[in-house]
């Protein structure tokens, strides 16, 4: 694997921590990474204009590639699930275990959801309660809310 790089994104809802290798995206936190040098590679050169095409309104789908550093099996499992909801659409937790294939894991996929380390490019932003309520984001519901306000457009 290549040199991790990292660099700070400046999104409409706050700053966004950019972490990839030559292979793809690994991290769009919205707290500091601890790890890499600063830096940027092409990884991130395309995952930075795809961010601003898509708080333009631009953008709908990600194309920048993924790569997981991190997560079990299962975290990542469920994160691929989480690519699969489109655009502007959400499911609630409970939906998304049934995609899963196991209703009994809502709480473990609520927890998976939580520790998504690429924000935005696996939209777990587009999960809610089942009564329609937001819940839980590792952002902050602001942030949340705005991005699925963006979305509605």
């Amino acid at each position: 694997m290549m040199p991790f790089v990292k660099t700070i994104y400046h999104s409409p809802c706050g700053n966004i921590y950019l972490g990839a290798v030559a292979e793809g995206l690994c991290f769009a936190e919205w707290h500091p990474i601890d790890c890499g040098e600063d830096g940027m590679n092409d990884v991130l050169v395309n995952a930075i204009r795809e961010l601003d095409e898509y708080f333009s309104g631009k953008r709908r789908k990600f194309d920048v590639p993924l790569c997981y550093i991190s997560g079990t099996d299962f975290q990542r499992k469920v994160w691929d699930i989480l690519k699969t909801i489109p655009y502007g659409t959400t499911i609630s937790y409970k939906e998304e275990a049934l995609l899963y294939g196991n209703l009994k894991a809502i709480r473990a996929v609520a927890s998976a959801n939580c520790r998504n380390p690429i924000s935005i490019f696996i939209p777990c932003h587009r999960v809610i309660g089942t009564d329609g309520s937001l819940t839980g984001y590792n952002g902050g519901l602001d942030k949340k809310l705005f991005l699925l306000e963006i979305e509605k457009e």
